[in-house]
């Protein structure tokens, strides 16, 4: 049986192999293979002639698209021509026919014998598999549908983009614009070429507003600065688009329940002479009535169905805060209730509340869904509330794997969820994960699998528990408060050091409105940690480091730590929803440790013979990351990290082995292997496996890092990646042990270690396996003058010095 080292080193010496085969699947033969005499194959598309109009719109309304090709050959290409060769049509349609004919016998037969389970049952696999062969028979096999085949040269689609870049450029203000197109012919290659004529795109001169409903005309005019339609501008169809939603969504909010965005009409005068156009926009009275009117809130009602009829007969009728509440047994909370319905009985409609009064109740997690309908009287409304309990109890178990510096280890984790526990919508949880994780020794022995068992145990409050404050509950409701009273025990064992601690939290989280924001403050952060065990390597390190000055083996004492922190996160615009348009995320997190210790005399960590560590520290982090497409297959992303920490009274100028920051990994520097990039430019303790065989992990007070990715679709659920990592960790003050390992403004930015590679992603929505290979290119651990090592790369030698490439194998983006 191979022990896991040796199952280490066998990946390590195949896993370039296998990147670059990976990589250079893409090459293979000419897009132009087996065409036909009289066919070509769209090799590219040019658009010629546009400076106003938005280039990258009109290239998505071209018909046919080239093949995506990298390095001159298309993977997709590659890839259909591959599963065609195991593709007969011929076969698949007589399958597909027999498929159906028996579908319709065993449909005749469920006619003569119905109920018949065994009949319905095949049936419904017959339907699966005749629907599975007819997708085969339209668009291939498994293999052939991963692909894309050539894309042959259609003159009727041609045309067809003809108009479609016509009426995109006269719905932008080129009204005049004109559009025609030519074929250049070579090799059975044709290159497209769009020749466009702009001509001058016609401005918004004047709006006007048309309505005798003084009411919306005094709501549009006091809210006319966000309208999407400016004067000045070039003419869209798309703005106009815009305000009618601004408008019908403002006056919604405003109470006009019934009104729609039909009643918008808008004329566009064009004067061709002048190139200018004027807009009239039409406020159309209601068809129902004499004008719009505004809508009130007559009374609202919340009903908790019954799972079953069972409880029909235990219905709790209540009055809390103008709303009537219906529940069956007497289990749940009006106040709390209360505090996430957004309406108020006798004021007016808003769409805006109704739908946050969803969002807020469905977060409470108590209800299987939540409805929310109006029934109308004149210009009454009665808001209706339906919703059905969820389960009291629920069991969430799960089993995958983890993939840590390469090495896959199983977990096995588990949740039971105890909702509405003390019947004011509280959740009891109880959580259990155990498993295998792959980490880089500390101390240079390779990777291994460490252990790792925790288990906790939560209550959720859906309110602040703030004494003394009886206002709380409905004051800060709409924010979706929530308090969590956590209780938990951590096991590790890593080839090292076995480590155990017990944890007690009291946090508070809270979200804005538009969602966009969240935050958490852990008021309490309680934990007792215990290492009972230290291998004789790794304490002998340790040990090495005190004798000169490094006095980390302290943060291997047993030690109380306790800590006060804050977290805010703010989203915009949907960011790790890469589908979406341009996203960023901002991460700042605060923390002070050992704060309460100023108010007591405890023993410092630096006086002889202590048995007891305790400590205290400063802490802050921003986490600033930013997506940014530009087109559908193309994208940048970037990431910049900061953190500091700092010791300080008590700690003697150590922190627990937790608190610090180490630089290098997959979602790190991915050039360095995890955790061992800097501190500064200390040159590490090197191991017998190569001049980059760094032994120890780099703990560090300090870390400042940036990564660039340009990422691109190759062809379905294939991406690829080029990147750029730059960044290092420093201790704040010198580190006796580790020369050149304090941060210094004056050779600080000459210790940043640069890496750059290329990765290989697989996007399957649910999954991405990434595979990255990154290459040193600035060594802060070199002597100054030899810090550039790229240049160690050559033919000879593809992968630099040894150790100097490293493959990352991950699960999910790198940020």
């Amino acid at each position: 049986m191979l022990s896991i080292p040796l199952v280490y080193h066998k990946l390590k010496s195949s896993k370039y192999i296998l990147f670059i085969a990976l990589l250079w699947v893409c090459f293979g033969c000419s897009l132009t293979r087996n065409l036909k005499e009289d066919e070509l194959v769209v090799y590219e598309n040019k658009l010629q002639g546009v400076e106003k109009a938005n280039e990258e719109d009109l290239y998505g309304l071209l018909e046919q698209e080239p093949n995506t090709r990298f390095l001159g050959t298309s993977l997709g290409v590659n890839i259909y021509r591959f599963g065609r060769q195991f593709y007969d049509s011929s076969q698949v349609a007589e399958k597909w026919n027999e498929a159906r004919l028996e579908l319709a016998s065993v449909k005749a037969s469920i006619d003569t014998l119905p109920d018949n389970r065994k009949l319905e049952k095949r049936q419904d696999k017959l339907t699966s598999k005749i629907e599975g062969l007819k997708k085969k028979l339209d668009y291939g096999n498994s293999v052939m549908r991963t692909g894309n085949p050539v894309v042959i040269l259609d003159e009727t689609l041609t045309d067809k983009s003809v108009n479609n870049l016509t009426g995109y450029l006269v719905n932008h203000g080129f009204f005049d614009a004109k559009v025609t197109y030519e074929i250049e012919k070579k090799d059975q290659k044709a290159f497209v070429n769009y020749l466009i004529q702009e001509k001058e795109p016609y401005i918004i001169d004047s709006i006007y507003r048309k309505t005798d409903n003084e009411e919306i005309k005094r709501i549009l005019d006091s809210n006319q600065k966000q309208t999407f339609l400016h004067q000045g501008e070039n003419y869209s169809q798309d703005n106009i688009i815009s305000e009618r939603s601004r408008i019908e969504d403002l006056l919604k909010n405003n109470g006009f329940y019934m009104f729609s965005r039909t009643y918008l009409n808008y004329i566009v005068y064009k004067d061709t002479a002048e190139k200018i156009v004027t807009i009239e926009e039409i406020v159309q009275r209601p068809t129902f009535a004499e004008k719009h009117e505004p809508y009130t809130l007559d009374s609202i009602n919340f009903r908790i169905n019954p799972p079953n009829n069972e409880f029909i007969d235990q219905r709790i009728q209540k009055d809390f805060r103008g709303i009537d509440f219906s529940f069956y047994r007497d289990r749940y909370s009006e106040k709390i209730l209360a505090s996430r319905i957004m309406m108020e009985k006798g004021g007016r409609y808003n769409r805006q509340n109704a739908i946050e009064t969803q969002r807020l109740l469905s977060n409470l997690d108590l209800f299987r869904f939540v409805n929310i309908s109006f029934d109308t009287l004149g210009t009454s409304l009665t808001a209706n509330i339906f919703t059905q309990p969820n389960q009291k109890y629920q069991l969430t178990n799960q089993v995958g794997l983890t993939i840590t510096e390469q090495l896959p280890g199983p977990f096995f984790s588990t949740a039971l969820r105890n909702r509405n526990f003390f019947r004011a919508g509280e959740i009891l949880e109880f959580n259990f994960r155990a498993g295998l994780e792959g980490v880089a020794s500390a101390t240079g022995l390779g990777v291994y699998q460490s252990q790792e068992v925790n288990t906790s145990l939560s209550v959720i409050f859906p309110r602040f528990l703030i004494p003394f404050a009886p206002g709380a509950l409905q004051k800060f409701g709409r924010y979706n408060p929530n308090t969590r009273v956590q209780f938990g025990y951590t096991y590790t064992n890593r080839p090292e050091y076995t480590r155990n601690s017990v944890n007690g939290l009291l946090s508070y989280t809270w979200h804005t409105r538009n969602n966009r924001q969240s935050f958490t403050v852990n008021a309490a952060d309680l934990s007792y940690i215990r290492t009972p065990k230290l291998t004789p390597e790794f304490l002998a390190v340790l040990e090495d480091l005190q004798s000169r000055g490094n006095n980390l083996i302290w943060s291997f004492l047993p030690s109380f730590v306790s800590s006060i922190s804050g977290q805010t996160i703010i989203n915009f615009n949907r960011y790790g929803d890469f589908t979406t348009k341009r996203a960023s995320l901002l991460r700042l997190f605060v923390e002070s440790g050992g704060t309460t210790l100023n108010f007591f005399d405890v023993q410092s960590n630096d006086e002889p013979d202590i048995e007891y560590a305790n400590f205290q520290w400063l802490k802050t982090q921003v986490d600033f990351r930013r997506y940014y497409p530009v087109s559908t297959k193309q994208t940048f992303a970037y990431r910049l990290n900061f953190g500091w920490a700092a010791p300080y009274g008590i700690s003697a100028g150590v922190l627990p082995y937790e608190k610090y920051f180490f630089a290098g990994g997959g979602t790190s520097i991915r050039a360095w292997q995890a955790r061992r990039l800097g501190p500064g430019s200390s040159k590490p303790v090197i191991g017998e496996r190569g001049p980059y065989d760094y032994i120890n992990e780099q703990p560090a007070e300090m870390i400042l890092e940036s990564m660039l990715e340009y990422r691109r679709n190759l062809v379905g659920f294939f991406d690829m990646a080029l990147f750029i990592d730059a960044g290092n960790s420093w201790m704040i003050g010198v580190d006796p042990a580790r020369p050149g390992a304090d941060f210094r403004w004056d050779r600080f930015y000459k210790e940043i270690a640069l890496g750059a590679g290329i990765g290989l992603r697989m996007d399957f929505d649910f999954l991405v396996i990434r595979l990255d290979l990154a290459t040193k290119a600035v060594d802060p651990a070199q002597d100054e003058g030899s810090r550039w090592v790229l240049d160690n790369i050559s033919f000879s030698r593809p992968f630099g010095a040894k150790g100097q490439t490293v493959f990352n194998f991950g699960i999910g983006y790198p940020f």
